[in-house]
C-alpha cells in the first residue's frame, strides 16, 4: 500500500479502543478445579466441566473475581455488588459447549481509567468496563494448502479465567496505544494479578479503530483488528490501518466494518469476516451460576492488598531519594527492580547513588548477561557495601566500578576485593605529589603549554597522576596538587 501524505494524515483524526484479555494468575480454572499450569503436554490439565460434557456445571472459583476486583480497583474502576454471568453463543471446535461463559448485561466493574505520560504530556484514558469470562481453547494448524492442512485443539487453556478490559475510544495515535498498554500492563503486574506474558498469550489484544476529519463529532466506520499479541505489533497494525482507511476515503471508496487479522510476515492486515455476516450471540444469563456478589466490606478488604501503583512510587522515590523523574521512572519499571532500589537504599547508599549505579552498571550487566534483576548476582546489601566504600571515599569511584565487576563475576565481598588487590583509595598527599613530580618532569613540553596559558593540557597531567596510582588516588588531592606544581614548575 502507498504511503500516505504528512499533509493527508494530519487531514484526519484517528479514534482508537483497545479490548485487553487478561489472563487471571489463578493455579485452578474458572469453573472447575484443573490447573492453568502453562506448558503441560496437550489436553492433559481437562475434565468434564471444562471439556463441556452433557450434565456437567460450572463452580465459580471465589479467587477469579478478587483478582478481577483487585485489577478494577487498581484501575479506578467502580466494582458493583452485583454482576452476573451470561452465556454467549457461537459455534467454533475451540468452544467445547458452544458458548462462551461471560459477562454482558451487568459486568464486574465499569467507568474507570489510567493515565498516560507521552513526551512529557500527561492523558487520561477512560475504561468502559471490566467483566470476567473463561477463556476458549488452542488452534493449531499444520500445513499450508487446504487440502493438507490438519488442524489440532489443545483444550488446556479452555475455561482459563480471563479479565476482559475494554478502554474508552480516547486513543488518538498509535503512541498512544502502545503508551496505555504499557501502562496496563505495568499496573497489572504491579498488583500481582497476571503474568501478562504475551508470548504465552496471557495477555492479547483487540484494536478498533476508525478515522475522521479532524474537527467533526461523528465517529468514523469501525474496523476491529484481532488477537494481537505484541506491543510491536500493535503499533504497525494501528499505523497501517489508519492509512488504509484515510487511502480508502480518499479515492472515494468507503469503509467496510469488519474485523481483520494482522499478517506480520506481509506486513498488513487481511479481512477475516464482516461484521454484517457475524454471529448473533444470541446473549441470556447463565442459568446454572449464582449472580455474582461483591458485599462493601469484602470490596475495602480487596482495595487494602492493593499494593503501592506505579505513578505512586515514581512520585515518592522523587520526593524522597532525590532522583530524577527519568530515575524513577527506569527504577520503578517493574515491583522488582523498586524494591531491589529501596532495599540498597535501607542497606545504607544514599538514593542518588544507587540510582546512577544501578543503571550504568547494574542494569547494563544483567541485560548483557541475559538475566533480570531478581537473578542479580548483587544482593542489595552486597551492592550498598561498595557504594558506602565510595561514599566514604576508601575507594575512587573508577576503582569502584572494577571493583563491581569483580563481584558480578564472583559474588564477592566488596571490602574482600579492595583489601585482596590493595584497592584502596591513596589520600596520602606526599605520596600523589611524589607521582605527580615525576609525571610533571617527564612532560615538559605540556609543562610549558600550561603555562602559556593552554589550560587543556591540566587534564592530561590528572589522568597521567591517575594513571600512575592505578586510579586510586584521591581525585581532589590529584587536582590541587597537580595545579600547585604546575604553576611552580620552570
Amino acid at each position: 500500500m502507498a504511503s500516505i501524505s504528512p499533509e493527508l494524515l494530519a487531514k484526519y483524526e484517528p479514534v482508537i479502543g483497545l479490548e485487553v484479555h487478561v489472563q487471571l494468575l489463578t493455579k485452578t480454572k474458572i469453573f472447575c478445579g484443573c490447573s492453568t499450569r502453562f506448558g503441560d503436554a496437550p489436553n492433559a490439565n481437562t475434565c468434564p466441566v471444562c471439556l463441556g460434557l452433557p450434565g456437567t456445571l460450572p463452580v465459580l472459583n471465589k479467587r477469579v473475581i478478587e483478582m478481577a476486583s483487585r485489577a478494577s480497583l487498581a484501575l479506578n474502576c467502580t466494582v458493583h455488588e452485583h454482576s452476573r454471568f451470561a452465556r454467549k453463543n457461537y459455534f467454533y471446535p475451540d468452544l467445547p459447549k458452544g458458548y462462551q461463559i461471560s459477562q454482558y448485561e451487568l459486568p464486574l466493574a465499569t467507568g474507570g481509567w489510567v493515565e498516560i505520560e507521552l513526551d512529557g504530556a500527561k492523558k487520561r484514558i477512560g475504561i468502559t468496563r471490566l467483566h470476567v469470562e473463561e477463556d476458549a481453547a488452542k488452534n493449531l494448524h499444520e500445513g499450508f494448502s487446504q487440502s493438507a492442512t490438519k488442524a489440532y485443539i489443545d483444550y488446556n487453556r479452555c475455561g482459563s479465567p480471563l479479565a476482559e478490559i475494554v478502554s474508552d475510544p480516547d486513543m488518538r495515535t498509535p503512541e498512544e496505544a502502545y503508551a496505555y498498554l504499557t501502562t496496563l500492563r505495568q499496573i497489572l503486574l504491579y498488583t500481582g494479578v497476571s503474568d501478562c506474558n504475551m508470548e504465552e498469550g496471557s495477555l492479547r489484544c483487540d484494536a478498533n479503530v476508525s478515522v475522521r476529519l479532524r474537527g467533526t463529532e461523528q465517529f468514523g466506520t469501525k474496523v476491529e483488528v484481532k488477537n494481537l499479541n505484541s506491543f510491536r505489533f500493535l503499533q504497525k497494525t494501528l499505523e497501517y490501518e489508519i492509512e488504509r482507511h484515510i487511502g480508502v476515503i480518499e479515492s472515494g471508496g468507503r469503509i467496510q466494518q469488519e474485523t481483520r487479522l494482522w499478517n506480520q510476515a506481509e506486513g498488513h492486515t487481511v479481512s477475516m469476516r464482516s461484521k454484517e455476516k457475524a454471529h448473533d450471540y444470541r446473549y441470556f444469563p447463565e442459568p446454572d451460576l449464582l449472580p455474582v456478589h461483591v458485599s462493601a466490606a469484602w470490596r475495602e478488604e480487596i482495595r487494602r492488598t492493593i499494593p503501592e501503583l506505579p505513578e505512586a512510587k515514581r512520585a515518592r522515590f522523587v520526593s524522597t531519594y532525590c532522583v530524577t523523574a527519568y530515575d524513577a521512572e527506569v527504577l520503578t519499571s517493574t515491583q522488582a527492580r523498586a524494591d531491589y532500589f529501596e532495599a540498597v537504599t535501607k542497606a545504607g547508599a544514599s538514593g542518588k547513588n544507587a540510582a546512577n549505579w544501578m543503571q550504568t552498571e547494574l542494569l547494563r550487566r544483567l541485560n548483557d548477561s541475559g538475566k533480570e534483576i531478581e537473578s542479580s548476582p548483587l544482593s542489595p546489601t552486597a551492592l550498598a557495601e561498595l557504594l558506602k566504600l565510595v561514599e566514604s571515599g576508601q575507594i575512587t569511584a573508577a576503582i569502584g566500578k572494577k571493583v563491581f565487576a569483580t563481584m558480578f563475576e564472583t559474588s564477592r565481598p566488596a571490602a574482600e576485593i579492595v583489601a585482596a588487590e590493595g584497592l584502596a583509595q591513596i589520600s596520602d598527599t606526599s605520596a600523589i605529589e611524589q607521582a605527580a613530580r615525576e609525571v610533571i618532569e617527564k612532560n615538559s613540553d605540556n609543562v610549558a603549554k600550561f603555562r602559556s596559558g593552554n589550560e587543556g593540557v591540566f587534564k592530561f597531567f590528572v589522568g597521567q597522576v591517575m594513571r600512575a596510582t592505578r586510579g586510586q588516588a584521591n581525585p581532589q588531592a590529584v587536582n590541587e596538587i597537580v595545579r600547585k606544581l604546575l604553576s611552580e614548575a620552570k
